[in-house]
């Protein structure tokens, strides 16, 4: 190839379609769902609400909002089956437990295989429901209990934290949990929800892109900041040696976990609902000293502002999920829980102008060379 031939390495910057769902400025530090600020959504709306906005394109009204909200409730059922699969490997990573069981929705569920808009809206709101409690049996089983079993009574938010400890929680646990959600529904083309629209892109079916995004969603580089805050946190140990801990880091030219974002240039604007919402729930657990640790590294890390290091989404839902006392092999699939909505519509959306994702890589190997029978290569 003789023309230059630009490399934009990751895709970055680079546009590779339209989507109506998400808008992300990075450098004002903004983020909206279908139009609405999230920070309107996060304070205004519930989980349940923001699935709706995003699979529907518009707020419901209250009878649309409870037509659906009973439609997630009653989709919370999983196959038996299922279960004796998770219980089968049991004592594998959560996320590859969880890859696996939503595989098996797929063979178990003659549904999962229609394609169309309206059969990805159905299996989307199937799985929305389902992924939860997929979660909280594998945590239960690898633990010798039995999974507790949905209460269709509760929210999608305390409904997964009635199944993961098996009892009711908060007015304001469940909210915080709640907000989690609805601050990680969408996020535009992140590496997940870009990994399940090149899989939808060949035609395949919902289930199919979601096992694809599950698998993406498992990198570290993309889902694991969360549990990294939490190990930093804990190597910290006590507030008063936050600053010599982000010195020391910056000294090492290391980076400091839970600051920067490849798209904000200023704070992650999700970060500040989770802020309130840490330092309420370690008041209420009798655990103060996790938020002002996390405080103690921000005040260190303000002279690097300046840099677009800026504190990020995940800096806070660590700690959230420290307090209720989840292992943070499980961090990731909560995340997961959160995300659901975000590709479901992702999908929605490629199938509705398919066309099959297929970029270039330029070759940079051995120039074209004589073919050599084995017998005279030395």
């Amino acid at each position: 190839m003789t023309e230059t031939v630009k490399i934009n390495r990751g895709l970055k910057g680079v546009y590779f379609e339209r989507c109506g769902v998400s808008d992300i400025d990075g450098n004002a530090g903004e983020l909206s769902y279908r139009g609405y600020s999230i920070h309107d959504l996060a304070t205004h709306s519930t989980f349940e609400e923001v699935c709706y906005l995003l699979i529907h394109g518009e707020l419901p009204t209250s009878a649309q909002l409870a037509e659906f909200d009973a439609a997630l409730r009653a989709a919370r059922s999983v196959p038996p089956a299922v279960f004796d699969i998770i219980a089968a490997c049991k004592d594998g990573h959560p996320m590859d437990v969880l890859r696996t069981a939503v595989s098996a929705l797929a063979a178990l569920d003659a549904d999962s295989q229609k394609v169309g808009e309206a059969a990805f809206i159905a299996n989307g709101l199937k799985l929305t429901a389902q992924v939860p409690v997929l979660i909280a049996a594998h945590e239960a089983i690898r633990n010798g209990r039995a999974p507790v079993a949905p209460d269709p009574a509760l929210s999608h938010a305390a409904n997964w934290l009635w199944m993961l400890k098996g009892e009711k929680p908060s007015e304001d646990a469940a909210r915080l949990a709640d907000v989690d959600f609805i601050l990680h529904a969408e996020h535009g083309a992140n590496a997940s929800s870009f990994a399940a629209r090149v899989t939808i892109g060949t035609e395949a079916n919902l289930h199919g892109g979601i096992v694809t995004a599950l698998s993406t969603l498992a990198g570290p580089a993309h889902g694991g900041a969360a549990e990294d805050v939490m190990k930093m946190v804990k190597e910290i140990g006590t507030p008063d040696r936050a600053a010599d801990y982000v010195k020391a880091k910056r000294a090492a030219k290391e980076a400091v976990t839970g600051f920067g974002h490849r798209v904000y240039r200023k704070e992650d604007p999700r970060a500040r609902h989770m802020r309130e919402g840490v330092r309420k729930l370690g008041e209420e657990m009798g655990a103060p000293q996790w938020y002002e640790i996390l405080q103690g590294v921000v005040e260190a890390m303000k002279p690097y502002a300046r840099h677009g290091l800026n504190v990020n989404v995940d800096f806070y839902s660590g700690v959230i999920y420290q307090l209720h006392g989840i292992p943070m092999d499980l961090y990731v699939p909560i995340f997961a829980i959160g995300r659901m909505p975000g590709w479901v519509i992702q999908c929605i959306e490629q199938q509705r102008n398919n066309i099959l994702i297929r970029p270039l890589t330029l070759y940079d190997g051995p120039a074209p060379r004589g073919y050599l029978p084995i017998g005279e290569r030395g």
